[in-house]
């Protein structure tokens, strides 16, 4: 057993949620010396119970509230074919945004009841294979309903369809989104087109599709409630929907404290004003800049500390009222008999995968900085954001009281001045030793994977599952690639 761990930054800092399985983990220091030699540095660890869980409260909330409904693990946040797998055996679905996802989708149990194809850009392959297994496909264009009406006809089929769309108003303002069929001529175009006298006749119209930037429940609310209206007056006029999809971004937390986060952004404005920020590296602004003498920009990170998240944010999507009849989204979805879908990745993911990696080498660079290298490289744990503001986990072979506490940066493997893994200094009790370990948690939702390159020819990162509860053995994490 290992006691010899800690939490970066162990005073303060910005605490994240971790989970029993994590520090079960932490603690056995054999269990991770085990996987990384046979594995190779970084890991990518995924706890199955807990996606699981994730899935049973999303389903309890709707269940709750009387409502036909789909959830959809959204792919994209994660390539693990173990995760594909559970989301099937759990009885929900999966989103699927490029061939290859479909392809694999399909190879592990997935079929037309619960599979969507909702890719930025749809190849002539993904419609074939889409419309030959029956999968729904979202069309976010006039040429996407050409192209797939076209190639229904040439495999005498029909394709099941979805229409994505946007610019919903909210507040007087029209929301920008490059994707959709635009809300305020997408009626017309629907009952010009579609039915049995449209010129789509191999497309067979099943729903609608939103999927919004940005994290408002209130601009959800209401582009629910806008499509809710849209169903009903399609449906007056004889064309029946069945179900409306609300895409994902459902806010997740990953952090203990309010406080820690709110002081944290303090801190940093105040550093980038004093022209003194002790905070990150080479006083790195996270969106904020001084112009002009005046403090500009935001926080350009996810953001980590969100009171309401998961069920909660979904509840207020539910319960929006429409402005006219006073009914909430849930009511009207029930009375009319539509499924509501979601595409959650994230917080599908959440507490559900962290990446551990090995210390390869300490040095201090030419401002005296500490430089933690680790046997990994940035595209491994990268999302759009500037930084991921989470302290990470030290594991310590041996850990000396006496040792002098340390500021350090944790480095990456790229030949780039920007592989900084953590743009935030990390304070620990004592400078980690080659052959140590750091640990990386709550990454398995868009941090993992989405950017993960091979450059410098590295190999990519090795994803493990596992679902035992018990004394860990490494045989007990099952290798993605023996996923079939």
């Amino acid at each position: 057993m290992n006691p010899n761990y800690t939490k970066g930054n162990p005073k303060a800092g910005l605490t994240p949620l971790t989970s029993p399985w994590m520090h079960r983990i932490f603690e056995d220091q054999k269990i991770i010396s085990g996987l990384i030699e046979k594995h190779g540095s970084p890991i990518n660890l995924h706890h199955l119970p807990t996606f699981s869980d994730n899935i049973a409260s999303f389903n309890k909330l709707f269940e709750a509230n009387g409502l036909k409904h789909q959830i959809y693990y959204a792919r994209k946040a994660n390539k693990s074919k173990s995760l594909v797998k559970q989301a099937l055996e759990a009885g929900i679905g999966v989103d699927t945004a490029s061939q290859k996802e479909l392809e694999q989708s399909i190879a592990l149990g997935g079929n037309g009841k619960n599979l969507v194809l909702t890719s930025a850009i749809k190849t002539r392959e993904q419609y074939a294979l889409a419309i030959n297994a029956q999968v729904p496909i979202v069309l976010d264009n006039e040429d996407e309903c050409e192209q797939a009406q076209s190639i229904a006809e040439e495999l005498n089929k029909k394709a099941n369809i979805g229409i994505r769309i946007s610019g919903f108003t909210v507040e007087g303002t029209k929301l920008y989104s490059r994707f959709g069929f635009d809300i305020a001529a997408v009626e017309a175009y629907i009952l010009e087109n579609f039915g049995e006298k449209g010129r789509f006749k191999n497309l067979s119209l099943q729903g609608f599709h939103f999927h919004l930037d940005g994290y408002s429940t209130l601009q959800r609310g209401k582009a629910l409630s806008d499509c809710i209206g849209l169903a009903k007056r399609l449906k007056e006029a004889g064309l029946s929907i069945a179900f409306i999809d609300m895409g994902g971004g459902i806010l997740m937390n990953y952090l203990e404290s309010e406080q820690q986060w709110k002081a944290f952004d303090q801190a940093l404005q105040e550093g980038v004003k004093a022209n003194d920020n002790p905070l990150t590296f080479n006083g790195h602004g996270l969106g904020y800049e001084m112009i002009n003498n005046e403090l500009t920009g935001q926080l350009k990170t996810y953001p980590y500390y969100n009171r309401i998240n998961g069920t909660t944010f979904l509840k207020k999507v539910l319960d929006y009222k429409d402005a006219e009849t006073q009914e909430s989204n849930a009511q009207r979805l029930k009375a009319m008999q539509l499924e509501i879908r979601i595409e959650p990745g994230r917080s599908l993911l959440n507490q559900t995968g962290m990446t551990i990696a090995k210390v390869a080498h300490r040095k201090q660079d030419a401002r005296g900085q500490w430089m933690v290298g680790l046997e990994m490289n940035m595209s491994q744990m990268m999302s759009s954001s500037e930084d991921f503001l989470l302290d990470p986990y030290v594991m310590y072979a041996d850990k000396e009281e006496s040792n002098a506490p340390v500021d350090v940066f944790f480095t990456g493997a790229y030949c780039l001045e920007r592989d900084v893994l953590l743009k935030r200094k990390i304070s620990l009790p004592q400078l980690p030793a080659i052959g140590d370990f750091v640990a990386f948690v709550n990454t398995a939702g868009y941090m993992m994977h989405f950017f993960e390159t091979e450059a410098h020819l590295f190999e990519l990162s090795q994803n493990l599952s596992f679902s035992s509860e018990g004394k860990l053995k490494v045989s007990d994490f099952i290798a993605d690639d023996l996923i079939g």
